[in-house]
């Protein structure tokens, strides 16, 4: 029926799935339809909003179009449903009870940062959440760390222990404010309480102290990132050698001084996710040189919680904030947790009493193609769910074992985990297993079928296996290329290049640089970087001298290789294959003096892409059908003959750019997917991409889920679908 031969009045009914909850959206729709004179009603559903509304037929149409041209900024919708239906006669517009009873696969919104509006109030002395910590609205504030189940509604939240008062309340009832149903509404006399003054806790840390607060997604480890004393004392007591710290700024104009940034940073840091951002420093401030003195980045926040504003409004310098924990043990999330956990680390702790569900970390971000690259995917973007072209069995995607997430597949949506970490300790598979559980128990879900890397060894794949359930076993770097199709909605066939350091290759060996011709879940591997020995196995993971060694031994004989791993080489004993770019990337980082050892995931190869800097320069090493031989001995050269390490850094990134226009140009498929950890890598990913839409090839890279390991569940889920 066309909109002309429907009757005068009429009713339609509006679907929206996504995350369409918590966000403002049934005021927004009340507000909508009571201004345009309509009459019906809109609920919550376990399955994502219901809409429906009566009235003459073109004024249905135009308040079909404003509801998706003026919907809530923080809703995301991914399945909208239109059903035109007899009128019913309704005398006015309602917001009606939520639905509980159908299918649960609306997403659960991630923790919003503090609003404009709330900013303001939380500083205004007339307002009665004046210096409030824990005040909120239908725009921002925890969501889905305080979650119990959905639909989301406060008696399915952690905010159910805390009672209403009459002047709450009526915000709360009232569909024209902002507070309408914002399920952590609060104040003073109703909310949740410090335990301990904002006062004590800013003088500790000018002391030099470390000061343990509870966050949104758990506790955070605090100090004053200009004292270099009190950074190493956190780096002791934490476990934490070198891995750079993440730091909290009071404002972004106070960020301004210490960093570089541009318009497209500044929205993310200001944005509702408000993650840390990855930005170039700038030289002669007094950051601490040992906060992230082994990397070419800071990684910098702004406050995103009332608590952090009124924290920051009195230090006005920057603070390290840090997760609550050890290195590889999961954040303490609860006040006896922490007081027990955190005791020989922090001297001052700053709790609350509003309990929190899971824990949640800062998500970090990297502007690449001019867009928000994830490089960890936890608050703010976390658990939102990644729809995707196909309907997928049942399914339990259980990650890797490094940077781990964890995923399900509900219908045409995977919805992943936050970013758990790396499942190497007793604590960390302890909290991978109740982020399953937990997720799993939220969306009411049985899996019928779990997914699993084929890597033997990992701690996933041996809870897969002992899990009861069928098993499907998904190569590594077929994970890795069919979670960025999935996610950028690729049709047909198309290129998949998987580059980085360790994954579980089909025959056995350690698989890092390779090419997939595929579709759907058909993957052909047409070309791979040239296999090469890695003496010592996983310690040349952290070694990167060992692979350097490696190369030169084949390149240059026995006679000019390191003698430590001679023998093993010359023997072949303890030296396993592998054919990983990232690999490749340490060994040039050693030959050119940049690092001669990771002392965290991936720091040779940062260093490495940073000592470009702003050169630009076409020169390409030789790396022919992947055969790294040429490339090696040009290097070599290169260095005897004292060119600049930015040169020879630069000639290394264009020559693996090179090498994928080589592969593309042979096998002739127009679209391209880029993915694996060595994608982080801005200048060789910006690169290539440009290289390669310059000759007609469209380019697909990650948006949703990061290139590294925390993006494989995703991979698994899809990959489910036979």
């Amino acid at each position: 029926m066309t909109v002309a031969e429907k009757p005068a009045t009429q009713r339609l009914r509006i679907t929206l799935r996504g995350a369409v909850q918590g966000v403002g959206f049934r005021p927004f729709v009340y507000r909508l339809a009571t201004e345009m004179s309509l009459t019906g009603w809109v609920l919550n559903s376990s399955a994502g909003l219901v809409v429906e509304v009566e009235g003459p037929s073109e004024q249905l149409s135009r308040f079909e179009q404003r509801l998706e041209q003026e919907r809530p900024k923080a809703s995301v919708v991914t399945v909208r449903e239109l059903a035109w239906l007899a009128a019913e006669g309704s005398a006015r517009f309602e917001i009606l009870a939520s639905d509980h009873d159908s299918g649960k696969t609306v997403n659960v919104l991630p923790d919003l940062a503090t609003c404009t509006d709330c900013r303001e109030e939380l500083f205004d002395p007339e307002n009665r959440r004046f210096e409030y910590p824990f005040t909120n609205c239908t725009n921002c504030g925890p969501r889905y760390t305080i979650v119990v189940d959905i639909p989301y509604d406060r008696p399915n939240t952690t905010m159910r222990e805390f009672t209403l008062c009459p002047a709450c309340r009526e915000e709360y009832e009232n569909p024209a404010n902002r507070r309408f149903h914002a399920q952590p509404n609060a104040c003073p006399l109703c909310g949740p309480q410090l335990d301990g003054t904002i006062e004590d806790a800013v003088e500790a840390l000018v002391q030099g102290e470390i000061v343990a607060l509870k966050g949104v997604g758990g506790f955070q480890l605090l100090v004053d990132a200009r004292n270099p004393e009190a950074v190493a004392r956190l780096r002791e007591r934490k476990q934490r050698e070198e891995k750079p710290f993440a730091l909290m700024m009071p404002s972004l104009e106070v960020a301004r001084e210490y960093c570089e940034i541009s318009p497209a940073e500044v929205q993310l840091l200001e944005s509702q996710a408000a993650p840390i951002v990855l930005l170039q420093p700038k030289p002669g401030t007094d950051i601490a040189w040992n906060v992230a003195h082994c990397s070419p980045y800071l990684g910098v926040m702004v406050p995103y919680s009332p608590l952090h504003h009124l924290l920051m409004e009195e230090c006005r310098f920057p603070l390290i904030a840090t997760s609550g924990n050890r290195s590889d043990e999961p954040i303490a999330i609860a006040n006896d947790e922490a007081t027990v956990r955190l005791k020989d680390i922090a001297d001052h702790f700053l709790m609350h009493n509003r309990p929190i569900v899971r824990a949640c970390d800062d998500s970090v971000v990297r502007l690449t193609r001019g867009r928000a690259g994830i490089l960890r995917r936890a608050r703010g973007y976390a658990p939102l769910g990644v729809h995707v072209p196909l309907s997928l069995p049942p399914v339990l995607a259980v990650g890797g074992h490094l940077k781990n997430t964890v995923a399900i597949g509900v219908g045409q949506d995977v919805f992943l985990s936050q970013h758990i970490g790396d499942l190497e300790t007793l604590e960390a598979r302890g909290a991978f297993e109740k982020a399953i559980d937990d997720l799993c128990r939220l969306y009411s879900f049985k899996p019928e079928v779990v997914a699993c890397d084929l890597h033997p060894d990992y701690a996933s794949t041996h809870w897969a296996e002992k899990s009861g359930l069928p098993l499907l076993r998904v190569q590594h770097h077929q994970a890795h290329v069919a979670a960025c199709a999935a996610e950028n909605n690729v049709q047909g066939a198309y290129l998949g290049i998987s580059w980085d350091g360790t994954g579980y290759g089909l025959d056995g060996a350690i698989w890092g640089g390779e090419f997939f011709r595929a579709e759907g879940n058909q993957f052909a591997r047409v070309a791979h970087l040239r296999s090469f020995g890695l003496p010592g196995g996983d310690a040349a993971v952290r070694e990167g001298w060992r692979s350097a060694a490696s190369l030169i031994f084949q390149v240059f004989g026995p006679e000019a290789t390191d003698t430590r791993v001679r023998p093993m080489l010359e023997r072949s004993i303890n030296v396993v294959p592998t054919t990983s770019v990232g690999r490749l990337f340490d060994a040039v980082a050693c030959i050119t003096g940049v690092a001669q050892q990771n002392r965290f995931e991936g720091q040779a190869a940062m260093l490495l892409e940073n000592e470009i800097g702003l050169l630009r320069t076409e020169e390409a090493y030789p790396l022919p059908g992947g055969d790294w031989g040429p490339l090696i001995l040009a290097v070599m050269a290169d260095k005897r003959a004292g060119v600049t390490v930015p040169l020879i850094a630069a000639r290394f990134h264009n020559a693996l750019v090179t090498w994928i226009l080589e592969v593309a140009a042979h096998e002739k498929l127009k679209q391209i997917v880029l993915s694996g950890g060595v994608f982080q890598n801005r200048y060789l990913t910006e690169r290539a991409a440009a290289a390669l839409e310059s000759r007609g090839f469209v380019v697909h890279t990650h948006q949703q889920v990061p290139p590294n390991d925390g993006g494989i569940a995703l991979g698994q889920a899809v990959m489910s679908k036979m």
